[in-house]
């Protein structure tokens, strides 16, 4: 009973989502462009509002001043012996803070909401909240270069063993980025290591690599090309997953506040057999600039 009411709920998740997925394209395609750049709410700062396409290019930089509240929707297509859908719905807040007059330090916080088909024959679908990654990078808020590093923590959020790792596992983190007119090109990156836990769960050593680039239009509409490489160092065979995503975005705005509407693709070239062939994204971010 206990299985058929996981297997229930996931599929309600997915239908859902899969409808925000939908109402999100349409977005893209008629919501009024600009729109970020209403007048503010009863109570807001009195500064000049900043132009959609201004916030659009801070949304393409990881370490920029302001607070951002993304729902990512992932539909990843062929997982396990039987090709079916994983779905994965990513909270993904970022939090900047002020710690000098030169100096901010960026909270990126990863909560993931997974439903998984069985990985192997006769194994069983999981749902739940998979392990939770907390990112911080001391940034200079003066110069050419935009970078920012610190530290990150994984929390061991699940007991399913398909879902996360049941360890304790922290290392360095790293973003590097330039931005040039209407583009943007850098590499955000991480290092794992376990250090406490599950004795009886195999040690974490994982890297990821995220090289991106971004082109924003005058029109606000951001094109953006990337790849999310996890490296599985502990694994003895297919230690990398390799998706190259495409996807378009678009200011608009959500209520009173600005927001990003994105849709997208995506491809694995490399990868272990029960993995994914290619993914659908959907997201919806909501931007709330800080007080100057």
């Amino acid at each position: 009973m206990n299985r058929i009411t996981r297997d229930s709920v996931a599929a309600m998740i997915r239908k859902t989502i899969l409808v925000a997925w939908v109402v999100a394209l349409a977005a893209i395609v008629a919501l009024p462009l600009g729109a970020a750049a209403q007048e503010p709410p009863a109570g807001a700062a009195t500064a000049a509002p900043e132009s959609a396409v201004d916030l659009a290019k801070k949304l393409a930089n990881p370490l920029a001043n302001l607070v951002s509240v993304p729902f990512q929707f992932n539909w990843a297509q062929g997982v396990g012996p039987d090709e079916q859908t994983r779905f994965i719905l990513n909270l993904q807040p970022v939090m900047p803070f002020s710690i000098s007059k030169d100096w901010n330090l960026i909270n990126r916080l990863i909560v993931p909401l997974v439903g998984q088909p069985p990985l192997a024959a006769g194994g069983a679908p999981a749902f739940g909240i998979a392990d939770v990654q907390s990112s911080f990078f001391f940034s200079p808020n003066k110069g050419g270069l935009v970078w920012g590093v610190g530290p990150v923590i994984s929390l061991p959020s699940t007991s399913e063993p398909t879902l996360g790792t049941e360890k304790w596992s922290a290392g360095p983190t790293f973003v590097v980025l330039k931005q040039s007119g209407a583009w943007t090109v850098g590499v955000l990156a991480n290092q794992l290591w376990s250090f406490a836990g599950n004795e009886k769960r195999d040690k974490v050593s994982q890297m990821f690599l995220q090289p991106f680039l971004t082109h924003t239009s005058k029109s606000a509409v951001t094109l953006s090309l990337n790849s999310e490489m996890t490296a599985n160092w502990e694994a003895d065979s297919d230690q990398w997953t390799v998706p190259i995503n495409l996807a378009v975005s678009k200011l608009s705005s959500f209520g009173p506040f600005p927001a990003s509407y994105q849709v997208g693709v995506g491809v694995y070239v490399a990868g272990p057999e029960a993995g994914p062939e290619w993914q659908l994204r959907g997201a919806i971010t909501i931007l709330l600039p800080r007080k100057k």
